[in-house]
């Protein structure tokens, strides 16, 4: 009897499956049985029982209709959440390929300022997280009243800063992009540690050849990052910006008060109605935003 066998590419892609295997098993376990429930729970008005359960009452698209036509602030608080993604998700890309190109080169203390720059995924969790949240309220509180001061005593004034870049010939939507950004520096920084150590991952990958053939070639530093690096780190940029929009929309302002209207209000249903329409928008932004990123991405071979 004739043994069939396998190319390559088949192997591949059998070492890939059994590699998603693990998380496959759990996904279908339980995180679509609770998507079910929730869907279930949006389209129903659910009542906790006193002696336990719960019971859900159908009751159509009616938690849609509210959470976006009649509640106070849902609306405006998935716009500002999208808003800010326009603001962050490109500076903490860039951000992270600049400080991932820097800690990927050679100089002292490398490795410990490679761990500083991952605290963040360490002390992210419990009264570390809750301490740092304080602080960063502390500093920014202490800051603007520092400029209200200065602005105060005709020191500094900011509306005249603003106005110079503004005749400059800078677009007064750059100007309040720049302005955006520089009020959440620090959430900014303390989000790209995952993306800068995926970005370091990256560059180490890329073959030295292919430097080495470039400084041959004469090309300059300017030149290599465009020819080379770039490209070769291009479908890592792709995996970066879809875990940095999920992890925003996990921690932003939706999901907190999504959480409030289920644990807080108790209305369970229209909890699950604005967890099921803000999951819509994510599934939608990652889409377009994949299909735009995957036409430049380099795959190399």
């Amino acid at each position: 009897m004739k043994i069939r066998r396998i190319t390559l590419r088949q192997k591949r892609a059998v070492t890939g499956l059994l590699f998603i295997l693990p998380w496959f098993i759990g996904f279908v376990v339980y995180y679509v049985r609770s998507l079910i429930l929730t869907v279930q729970f949006s389209l129903s008005n659910v009542e906790i029982m006193k002696t336990g359960g719960y019971q859900a009452t159908y009751t159509g698209l009616s938690n849609y209709r509210y959470a976006i036509l009649e509640h106070a602030r849902f609306n405006q608080v998935l716009v500002n959440s999208l808003s800010d993604i326009l603001i962050d998700i490109p500076f903490i890309i860039f951000f992270s390929l600049f400080m991932a190109i820097l800690l990927n080169s050679k100089f002292k203390g490398r490795s410990l300022v490679r761990v500083i720059f991952f605290l963040p995924i360490l002390m992210g969790s419990g009264a570390v997280l809750e301490s740092l949240e304080l602080a960063t309220r502390n500093i920014i509180g202490g800051a603007s009243a520092m400029i209200e001061e200065l602005s105060a005593g005709n020191q500094i004034n900011i509306e005249y800063f603003l106005n110079v870049f503004e005749e400059l010939g800078l677009p007064a939507v750059l100007v309040d992009y720049i302005t955006g950004l520089v009020s959440r520096i620090f959430e900014i920084v303390r989000a790209s540690s995952v993306q800068i150590i995926i970005f370091i991952a990256a560059l180490q990958s890329i073959p030295n050849s292919l430097y080495e053939c470039a400084i041959i070639e004469g090309a300059t530093g300017y030149e290599t990052f465009w020819k080379i690096t770039f490209p070769m780190v291009s479908p890592l940029i792709l995996t970066n910006v879809v875990y940095t929009i999920v992890d925003f929309f996990v921690n932003s302002q939706v999901a907190d008060l999504a959480y409030e209207m289920a644990f807080t209000n108790y209305n369970y249903g229209l909890s699950a109605a604005m967890s099921i329409i803000s999951t819509v928008v994510i599934c939608f932004i990652l889409a377009v935003v994949s299909a735009l990123i995957t036409r430049k991405t380099f795959y190399y071979n």
